[in-house]
């Protein structure tokens, strides 16, 4: 039996596209549905949040998750992976080395935001390093005349900030956290706030007017609010146009 996006708690953005908002964090994660490939952009704070991702993300699709693509290393965005076994993961090069080297930092920023010990213990020690670091642009075919790209448009909110655009009508933008909605964007310790504007104009060339960006957390916005967002970081951190 089909199911509806909403039937299952998930917005549809466009056509074949859309974007869920997790609870706890409000984290977006994103379904990109091809006629040969499955993409899920973010895989979610957990392994369980992961498998219930990917038990809705297949229902909606009819078939397996083929492709993961991880928007950056923060623990509400990438700790689901593990869940996605068997699928090509994508992310902004230098993830793998942040996933390699900072495990421990990784878990305690998650139990400092609030995620059980036990679910980032076993979320960390599960972490999958992504096959496909992307340093630029990188094309996916999903089959059907559609494809995606993938883009290493930071460092901004981190070191390691990719895009996904999804080209149709509307285009769509899956920006991870370099935008943010539903509060000011947050700029911790791994962030580059003297590169993050500029991260965002790369972002608004990429989508270009008539765009939906999704932002990591937060509701659907456009490109003047993406300008405006750039705009109050510059002013923030004292960046020069």
């Amino acid at each position: 039996m089909t199911v509806t996006w909403e039937e299952l708690g998930w917005e549809q953005v466009a056509a074949g596209v859309g974007r869920r908002r997790l609870p706890g964090w409000d984290c977006t994660a994103g379904l990109v549905v091809g006629t040969g490939a499955v993409l899920l952009i973010d895989a979610g704070s957990s392994l369980a949040e992961g498998t219930r991702l990917r038990a809705e993300a297949e229902r909606l699709a009819g078939r397996r998750v083929t492709h993961l693509a991880l928007t950056h290393p923060h623990f509400d965005h990438v700790f689901g992976a593990a869940a996605f076994a068997g699928a090509e993961v994508f992310a902004a090069v230098g993830t793998e080395s942040v996933f390699a080297r900072e495990r421990a930092g990784l878990h305690a920023d998650a139990v400092r935001h609030g995620l059980d010990e036990e679910a980032a213990a076993e979320a960390v020690d599960a972490l999958v390093r992504p096959r496909h670091p992307v340093s630029g642009e990188w094309t996916l075919d999903m089959g059907g005349g559609r494809q995606v790209v993938l883009a290493n448009v930071g460092p901004g909110h981190t070191a390691h900030d990719l895009a996904v655009l999804v080209p149709g009508s509307p285009e769509a933008v899956f920006c991870g956290d370099l935008v943010e909605e539903s509060g000011e964007p947050q700029a911790g310790p791994d962030a580059v706030p003297s590169h993050w504007p500029a991260a965002l104009d790369r972002l608004l060339a990429l989508g270009g007017e008539d765009a939906l960006y999704v932002p990591g957390h937060g509701a659907v916005v456009d490109a003047a609010f993406v300008r405006a967002q750039r705009d109050a970081l510059a002013a923030r951190f004292g960046v020069s146009p």
